[in-house]
């Protein structure tokens, strides 16, 4: 907009002096066009602010170029059909290799199922009653730790409420003492006036 005293765009990046930004401020509150045309700005630097850097080409190659033509493998990985029929004539070519060339399977005689089993678990119990009783041991041994350590927290914080409430007695005991000893001061300074 020409209707502004200075240019719009100066103001929006902060180019303007204090004052002549103070006018602009005041000329953009009277001026709804200059608002308008201000926001557009504010909208297109966020715009602009959102989208993600990327470097330029380092160099752009014309079609005569010969520097950049692909060589033969270069264009079978670049196109997909061709890739794709490579790769299943590949696939083919390795099932048919392996199904002329694999060994006769040795055929084993079945398993006895209920030895294994029994054989498994009487592993398993050797195995793992030790362990069971192992970790037994070690939980009663922390409980008792830490069964030890409460009791002697508890004894430790028994000791020294009763040592404060026998220091809070001897106090009080003292006080009582004072007052008493006031009290009868003062009984025998009434009893010996005339």
């Amino acid at each position: 907009m020409n209707c502004s005293p200075y240019d719009l765009k100066d103001f929006f990046f902060g180019e303007l002096e204090a004052g002549q930004g103070r006018q602009m401020e005041e000329h953009l509150e009277g001026c709804s066009e200059c608002r308008e045309e201000f926001e557009r700005l504010r909208l297109t630097r966020t715009a602009l602010d959102s989208l993600r850097e990327e470097e330029p080409p380092r160099r752009i190659a014309f079609v005569s170029d010969t520097v950049f033509e692909p060589r033969w493998w270069q264009a079978l990985w670049q196109s997909g059909p061709r890739l794709g029929f490579a790769s299943a004539a590949l696939l083919a070519a390795a099932i048919l290799v392996h199904g002329l060339v694999r060994p006769v399977p040795n055929v084993s005689p079945t398993p006895d199922t209920a030895a294994i089993e029994a054989r498994v678990g009487a592993e398993v119990a050797r195995r793992i009653a030790p362990a069971v009783q192992a970790a037994v041991s070690e939980s009663e041994a922390r409980q008792a730790k830490k069964t030890e350590e409460l009791v002697s927290a508890t004894r430790k914080n028994f000791e020294l409420q009763r040592d404060a409430d026998r220091v809070w007695i001897a106090e009080t005991v003292t006080l009582l003492q004072k007052k008493y000893n006031v009290l009868q001061l003062a009984s025998a300074e009434m009893g010996a006036r005339p």
